[in-house]
């Protein structure tokens, strides 16, 4: 079996054009917040850290529609190991 969007040790990076502060880690169920601002190029903020399920993903994803942010990227960057169950 491999990794699906809902396993529950599945950790995301969802990158965002805009300025989210570190205080709205909380809000973003703990997610870690990091900033890059680059010469002559709209700022992009990065969340990372583990989600639960994919009805998690879709309230983050949510509450970045309702900051009016723009979504750049959406990665699974890590998931919990699965063993392939094979029947013979």
């Amino acid at each position: 079996m491999s990794p699906m969007m809902n396993d529950p040790a599945a950790i995301y990076e969802i990158l965002v054009r805009g300025v989210i502060d570190h205080s709205w880690e909380e809000y973003f169920n703990g997610l870690s917040i990091r900033l890059t601002r680059a010469t002559n190029q709209p700022p992009v903020t990065t969340l990372t850290g583990p989600v639960a399920d994919q009805a998690a993903l879709r309230g983050v994803l949510g509450k970045l529609w309702d900051l009016n942010l723009t979504l750049l990227a959406l990665r699974l960057i890590e998931a919990e190991s699965t063993e392939e169950v094979q029947n013979d």
